[in-house]
């Protein structure tokens, strides 16, 4: 917090003081309070130099922009520093809540259809670069810079045998088999409840996105398959009130999840089962 409080003063903020927020899992982070008493959203990192604030800004300023979300005003970025307008916590126990979120998500999935896939520059995923070279082929994008991106990662190489490999592999070759046609759309990308926090209205407030124009069922599988209240069903059935999916869906969403599995096990994460949870989803492709 020291070293937030520093780089908050070279960018000409009057913080007083600064008290540790949670919820991430990469940058260091804190609600900082000036000298008249307001407060901002900070966060660093140890290191300097990178683009991942940059990218992160430009982000929110697509999802607010393109897809009519809400998301923080920015007040300041840096190579080293991002300082966000106070946000209030997620109100987990409202359905109301959801439901406005299922209306935020439908209209930026059916508003912003592209004709090809990814973005006009490599983003983040956590600590690690999210690879979104434009792709007129929704399967190809999705095997390459989704699922077999992380392949050569040396944890995933070392979670993983020839077999467990292979298997991911005949499942990228079977996903036109697997996924309905959909048109690429503009997806936050990183969309678990971590992400998600209210204004000071109440209303959903998307932050930390990953965006890329993909399939809006990848947006819809980090949702479901992370850790969240149970009043967030109510999302997903809105979501389908609003904008019905292909058949399958709930079948669907460990597919898509596959990309958060593999990238915690790349960074180090997997604490928790995330490879044997890779080898169920790829089981059934590991003899075809």
């Amino acid at each position: 917090m020291d070293l937030l409080l520093r780089r908050l003063h070279d960018a000409g903020f009057a913080a007083q003081s600064v008290r540790v927020a949670t919820g991430g899992v990469v940058a260091m982070a804190g609600i900082a309070t000036m000298s008249d008493g307001s407060q901002v959203f900070a966060k660093t990192l140890s290191g300097s130099g990178s683009d991942v604030f940059e990218v992160e800004a430009e982000g929110l300023r697509a999802l607010r922009e393109l897809g009519g979300a809400v998301t923080p005003d920015v007040l300041a970025v840096t190579p080293n520093l991002l300082v966000l307008q106070p946000l209030e916590p997620r109100r987990d126990n409202e359905e109301r809540f959801w439901e406005d979120l299922a209306r935020v998500l439908s209209t930026m999935h059916t508003t912003t259809i592209g004709d090809r896939f990814g973005w006009h520059r490599d983003g983040w995923l956590g600590r690690m670069r999210q690879d979104n070279t434009w792709d007129d082929d929704g399967y190809s994008f999705f095997a390459q810079r989704r699922i077999l991106r992380w392949l050569p990662e040396p944890l995933v190489e070392a979670a993983f045998d020839r077999e467990d490999r292979r298997a991911l592999e005949h499942l990228c070759a079977a996903l036109p088999e697997l996924v309905p046609p959909q048109p690429p759309v503009l997806t936050h990308g990183d969309l678990w409840c971590g992400n998600i926090a209210s204004d000071q209205s109440g209303a959903p407030i998307l932050l930390d996105p990953a965006v890329s124009y993909s399939w809006a069922e990848a947006d819809l599988s980090m949702l479901w398959c992370s850790p969240r209240p149970p009043a967030s069903d109510r999302f997903f059935a809105a979501y389908t009130e609003i904008t019905p999916l292909a058949d399958g869906w709930h079948d669907r969403m460990p597919l898509f999840h596959l990309r958060e599995l593999l990238s915690i096990i790349a960074h180090g994460d997997d604490n928790w089962g995330a490879a044997q949870a890779v080898r169920e989803i790829a089981a059934p492709f590991a003899r075809r």
